[in-house]
Formats: C-alpha cells, sequence, structure tokens
C-alpha cells in the first residue's frame, strides 16, 4: 500500500511545510499559522473526497497504457494539475477579464485577494458551461455504447446502449441541455454560457479524435510488428478530464481562503493524492475486481457535469456534489461486492453438484 503513496505524502508533507513557512512569514503568529495550516488540510481533504470518481475515471483509461506513460502521467501530469490547472488556470482568468499581464495578476492575487476572488468567480458561468459540458460527454460516452455489454443500471443503461445506434444522440442530447439551460439565464450570460458549452463540446470531440488518430497509427505500427509504447492520446485525455474536474473544485476552494497561495498547496496535495489513487487501482486490478465500480464512476460524472451546468444558475454546495458522487459510488462498489459474492455462491454449488 505505502509504495503507491509514499510519493503523496512526501509531496503533502512538502506543502504543510511551505504553507507553514509561508503563514508565519505573513502573520508572525502562532494563531495565524495554524488557520492557514487547517485551511490547507481541509482543502486537500475536500479534494480528494470530491474527485474519487475522477481516480476511478482515470484509472479506466490508464490501464490500457504502458507503464512509461503511467509514470508520466504522475510525474508530468502532477506538475500540469498543480502549475497549470490550480494556479495559471485562476489566473489566467484574472488576466483576460481584467484586461493585465501576467506579472500585475500575480500581484493582484497576493495583495488584492478578494478582487481575484471576485474576478475568478464572476467568470463561473463560462466555466460552468465549459466543464459541464466536457464532463457530462465523458459520461455519456460511456453509456451510449452499442458494444458495453455489462450494465449495473440495466433498465437505463440498456436503453442508452440501444440508442447509441443514432449517430451523435449523445451530442444532440446535450446540446439540448445546453439551450434548456441558456433559456434561464440573462442574454448576455446565455450567450457565454453556450459560447462556453461548445467550446467544451468542440475539445472533447477535439481530444477524442486525436486519441483515436494516435491509436489508428499504433495499430498499424503494431501490425508491421513494431513495439508501441505511445500513451499520448490517452495522456491528453486524462489531462483534459482532470482540468474538468478541477474547476469546480478551484472555484468552490473560495469558499474557505481568497489566498491563491493557499489554494494553490491545498488543492495540490489532493490532485497529488487523486494521481496515486489511480495508479493503485490500476496495479491492484481493482476495476476488474469490482464489476460495477466504473459504472458508479462515471454515472457520478454525469452528475457533476450536469451539476456544474445548472450552476450557472442556481447555487449548489459542492458538499452535495461530493456526497452524490461518493454515494453512487460506494452503492456501484456494494453492488459488485454482491455479485461476487453471488458468482462465488454458484460456482461452489455448481462444484457440490459434479462432486456428488
Amino acid at each position: 500500500m505505502m509504495r503507491y503513496y509514499r510519493g503523496s505524502i512526501i509531496f503533502s508533507l512538502i506543502c504543510l511545510a511551505l504553507a507553514v513557512w509561508y503563514a508565519w512569514s505573513s502573520t508572525g503568529t502562532l494563531a495565524g499559522t495554524a488557520e492557514v495550516l487547517w485551511i490547507v488540510i481541509v482543502l486537500s481533504i475536500l479534494e480528494i473526497s470530491l474527485s474519487f470518481d475522477n481516480a476511478v475515471v482515470n484509472a479506466s483509461v490508464l490501464k490500457n497504457m504502458d507503464e512509461v506513460w503511467q509514470k508520466r502521467f504522475l510525474v508530468w501530469g502532477i506538475a500540469i494539475a498543480v502549475f497549470g490547472t490550480r494556479v495559471m488556470f485562476p489566473l489566467a482568468i484574472v488576466a483576460i477579464a481584467a484586461g493585465l499581464g501576467p506579472i500585475e495578476t500575480i500581484q493582484l492575487s497576493l495583495n488584492q485577494p478578494q478582487e481575484y476572488e471576485r474576478i475568478v468567480s464572476s467568470a463561473h458561468v463560462g466555466i460552468a458551461g465549459f466543464g459541464g459540458a466536457f464532463l457530462a460527454m465523458v459520461g455519456l460516452k460511456f453509456f451510449f455504447d452499442g458494444e458495453k455489454d455489462v450494465h449495473w443500471i440495466s433498465w437505463v443503461e440498456e436503453k442508452l446502449a440501444k440508442v447509441s445506434a443514432v449517430p451523435a444522440a449523445e451530442i444532440a442530447l446535450l446540446i439540448l441541455v445546453l439551450w434548456g439551460i441558456s433559456n434561464m439565464l440573462p442574454a448576455d450570460e446565455a450567450l457565454t454560457f453556450l459560447t462556453a458549452g461548445m467550446l467544451g463540446l468542440v475539445t472533447y470531440i477535439a481530444v477524442d479524435a486525436i486519441g483515436t488518430i494516435l491509436e489508428m497509427r499504433e495499430e498499424a505500427k503494431r501490425a508491421q510488428g513494431l513495439i508501441v509504447r505511445s500513451g499520448l492520446g490517452g495522456f491528453l485525455y486524462l489531462e483534459v478530464l482532470d482540468a474538468s474536474f478541477s474547476f469546480d473544485g478551484v472555484i468552490g476552494a473560495f469558499a474557505l481562503s481568497n489566498n491563491m497561495i493557499i489554494i494553490a498547496l491545498g488543492l495540490s496535495i489532493g490532485a497529488i493524492f487523486v494521481r496515486s489513487m489511480t495508479i493503485h487501482l490500476v496495479k491492484k486490478g481493482t476495476l476488474s475486481e469490482y464489476r460495477y465500480l466504473e459504472h458508479g464512476a462515471f454515472w457520478a460524472i454525469i452528475v457533476l457535469g450536469g451539476i456544474m451546468l445548472f450552476s450557472a444558475r442556481f447555487h449548489i454546495p459542492e458538499t452535495i456534489t461530493g456526497l452524490i458522487g461518493a454515494t453512487l459510488i460506494a452503492i456501484s462498489l456494494y453492488w459488485s461486492v454482491r455479485h461476487n459474492r453471488r458468482m462465488q455462491k454458484i460456482g461452489q454449488e455448481q462444484e457440490t453438484q459434479i462432486g456428488n
């Protein structure tokens, strides 16, 4: 167990040490340092609890990649997750919205955190449209699959599998949802929401297309007897997926702090543990051992995508999002265990009959 999380624990200790140093240099008091340290710990726990479904979905993609790209996802991916999504993403939002340069944006985040928070929060409609559309497509694509023969919620999943025979049915469904939600918004926000949602849809199609092209090239090389060790398509897909998952977390983190450094430290600890959980799930073969766990994670993604989309109009606490996702995964895990026990019992009965 420890070999999967040793790097995450070391990274977390470094982040906590940096939090203590930053808090002490900023406040100069034990109370102020303890408060900052507590916020960093709470943020990391929230990120981990809200992202377990992310780890399961990551594992479903990562299990088909070779070990080299699995390590790259853990090493390179954390750099992208920490400095790209958790730091550069909110800075880019502020820079674009306020028309500031990179240096001015960083100074704003450090010296005027309230204004920095206000600008990031004001971009929530666009973030909700883009991230929600991308995540919804990830979940819908899993269930709109005519070749999928394992179903958890059969009365729904079997029908979705049949509807998948209609080309782009999931895209049409998403566009209708985007249009319906946009009608609830003021005209200027509706345009922003629709534009961001369409860009999220296009991003999913583009990343999926890149992965398909790279996979076709790899298969062609294998047919020629060449050794292929590329997982670039899957790597790109996972990074965009992780970014979409983190959008809501970055915005929600402002409920605890509007300090960019504190938020980055807390969310970074959560991000590295999610990656370690992903590697753990892949190496232990958990997805194949628990039949419906993957289904529960993808249902959780659809719910998260839907919540992000509707959050453009309604305020939905992150706690509710996390509880729904955790509940779906827990139920799917229970159903998987029950299925395994039933299969084991049937196998024992068959062995008894053969013995008699």
